[in-house]
């Protein structure tokens, strides 16, 4: 909105108007009665009621007085006859019905038509149902009363504009116009019964927003189409709310949700935050089951309006989806089948709604074919992501992981660090040169990994289809609604041959003058000096991996694993030592290298040479190489790489 424009001044007006409102209508409830002013109180009894396109229109008589009974209503044929036009919300709100009497408070209105006999009454907001005994409350609670019908006129667009050839089916009005006003019972058996399944739906999140309020939608739904299925750590303050018995899932101290990413025929984007899951592995079978299906919203309430700038991580996903794929409508405008979508502004805000406390929220057709509108996941290359010019864009990968380390700042809790995943695939194996082999994902402490994703990167190497991960300032980093998926999505739109087979064993590029900190690669040189400070080896367990090996009681000479309760003959040596290295691909740098888990084979009988006889006469000058490492820093002034070896997944 413009500032000072007409837009924002009307956006004000109705915001102090629905303000006014409700609270008016809370002063009524905590007061628990009707306000003693009468003065200017139009006290009027409904006869009959009917939809006119978006207002309800009640054809009441005038009271002079309020009734205390209901025997006190004296229907007078000498007393006027009102239109009265409530909005939906006013009248989602009086639930009225016939023979109820309602007042209106100031400042209503009375439009005196030409032609007309009956006074229309508008401006009706602030307006109560008056409940005459105990009688009458407890109708209101009755679910076996008869179903009282409320008419709703349909007007064709021939009538309004008087053309000559009408369809006499457009005059007749039939029963199916006719909405029931009671609740609607059903057969339990039925299982695939929706109770809300006779109400009305829906195809717009703004109108069901604009008409049903923030405080919740009843009896209506809307439809829409399930864009993307995924879990987002739940904030503080709601980790104590629970769905019935059921509390939030916890993900390794992380409490999270399932979320749903909708779009609705008009194009407009909502993210529904549903309230409980039985482990996060359960988000990879909701998105091969519900995305791309369309859905029906019911019980739903208004958690946050956000905009652009308040959420870029959940805007670049909505702008990953945009312009749709099929052409979507446009309210006020006919809706051409060639109309173009490519010219339609991006969505600048969204609405964040969340379930009502035991209400049924989502029904989803999972039997239903693929929505036209629903935009898979576009798969592409490594090789290919690298070379995008955009920022903070959303990608979608397979790639295989090679290596995982945790980031180590000791001052944030351990579910709260970022972990680096090293992956590649055959497009970055099969570059010569300019492009890395080997690339660095950044997961963040907000992107939600199911168990069944962590279990499988600590077993080993694994194939790993990263989905909806963001690109920027040449990072790629899995943040919120990014998904980490081991199988393949059953949609997903990739251009050329299968992306997931490496050609042959994984190649990581050596140490040069380009390495950066942060990163993996492989190293060669010749041994030039070693940290003795810091030189030492230890024997661990063959068969777990124990470190704290005791002497065996019966024979001195072996060794005992206490988590295993046998003896150890044949011990793994582990050792740490500090080596620099001189590097032909990097002459000017000293570069440090740390050795401390099981050392390869091209440095292991130099390390055990040192370590038995403590010279650095004897390995000065040995050749190392290739070993697999991980730079820690990279610093020009003293020209230095500090580099740790590792062991690839």
């Amino acid at each position: 909105l413009c500032r000072g424009g007409l837009a924002e001044r009307l956006c004000r007006l109705q915001n102090r108007e629905r303000s006014a409102i409700s609270f008016w209508r809370h002063q009524c409830l905590s007061d628990d009665k009707i306000p003693s002013d009468k003065s200017g109180v139009l006290i009027v009894k409904i006869l009959e009621i009917f939809d006119e396109c978006t207002i309800q229109v009640a054809i009441c008589q005038q009271l002079e007085h309020s009734p205390l009974s209901p025997e006190d209503v004296v229907i007078n044929a000498e007393e006027p006859i009102l239109k009265v036009l409530f909005t939906r919300e006013t009248a989602a709100h009086l639930k009225s019905r016939p023979q109820d009497v309602i007042h209106i408070y100031p400042p209503w209105q009375k439009l005196l038509l030409q032609n007309a006999d009956v006074p229309v009454i508008m401006n009706t907001y602030f307006s109560q149902k008056v409940l005459l005994s105990e009688h009458s409350e407890a109708r209101e609670k009755t679910y076996g009363l008869p179903k009282m019908l409320i008419r709703k006129n349909i007007i064709s667009l021939a009538q309004t504009f008087r053309l000559d050839d009408l369809d006499d089916k457009l005059h007749q009005e039939s029963s199916n116009n006719q909405v029931p006003c009671a609740p609607q019972t059903h057969d339990s058996s039925d299982s695939k019964r929706h109770p809300l399944a006779l109400s009305a739906v829906n195809d717009s999140l703004l109108e069901m927003v604009e008409s049903q309020g923030a405080v919740g939608w009843r009896e209506v739904q809307v439809r829409v189409v399930i864009q993307r299925v995924y879990c987002l750590p739940a904030r503080e303050g709601s980790r104590s709310h629970t769905q019935g018995n059921k509390p939030l899932l916890s993900n390794g101290g992380m409490f999270c949700r399932l979320c749903l990413l909708v779009q609705d025929a008009y194009g407009i984007f909502s993210e529904v935050q549903l309230q409980s899951l039985s482990s996060t592995d359960d988000v990879e079978q909701y998105c091969r089951r519900w995305e791309g299906k369309s859905c029906c919203l019911a019980g739903m309430k208004i958690l946050q309006r956000t905009t652009r700038g308040r959420a870029l991580g959940l805007f670049s996903l909505i702008d990953s989806l945009w312009p749709p794929v099929v052409p979507v409508k446009v309210p006020g405008q006919s809706q051409d089948s060639e109309m173009m979508t490519t010219n339609l502004p991006p969505p600048s805000f969204c609405y964040i709604l969340t379930v009502q406390s035991g209400e049924i929220h989502v029904e989803v057709d999972e039997e239903e074919q693929i929505s036209n509108l629903y935009q898979p996941p576009a798969v592409h290359g490594l090789k290919e992501i690298l070379r995008m010019d955009g920022c903070n864009e959303r990608c979608s990968f397979w790639a295989q992981v090679l290596y995982r380390r945790l980031q180590t700042k000791h001052s944030v809790p351990i579910d709260q660090r970022e972990m680096l995943l090293f992956v590649t695939d055959s497009t970055l194996q099969n570059v010569v040169h300019g492009i890395p082999k080997v690339v660095a994902v950044s997961v963040t402490a907000s992107c939600v990994l199911s168990m069944e994703i962590m279990e499988a990167l600590s077993a080993g190497s694994r194939l790993v289809f990263f989905k909806d991960a963001l690109w920027g300032n040449g990072r790629i980093i899995c943040v919120e609604r990014t998904v980490l998926l081991l199988q393949k999505p059953l949609l997903c739109s990739a251009a050329g041959a299968d992306l997931s087979e490496l050609p042959g064993p994984v190649r990581l590029d050596e140490l040069d003058s380009a390495a950066q900190a942060s990163s993996i690669c492989a190293l060669r040189g010749t041994v030039v000096g070693v940290n003795e400070s810091t030189a030492f080896s230890w024997p661990t367990c063959n068969r777990c991996g124990n470190g704290k090996l005791e002497v065996c009681p019966q024979d001195r000479e072996l060794l005992y694993c206490n988590q295993c309760s046998e003896v150890v003959t044949t011990p793994l040596l582990k050792m740490q030592l500090e080596v620099f290295l001189s590097c032909p691909s990097r002459p000017q740098s000293t570069v440090k290298v740390k050795v401390w888990h099981e050392v390869t084979l091209f440095v292991l009988l130099t390390m055990l040479l040192f370590l038995q006889t403590y010279e650095v006469q004897s390995v000065l000058g040995k050749e190392v190489g290739l070993l697999n490492c991980y730079v820690h820093s990279v610093t020009s002034h003293p020209n230095c790489v500090a580099l740790e070896e590792i062991v690839l997944l």
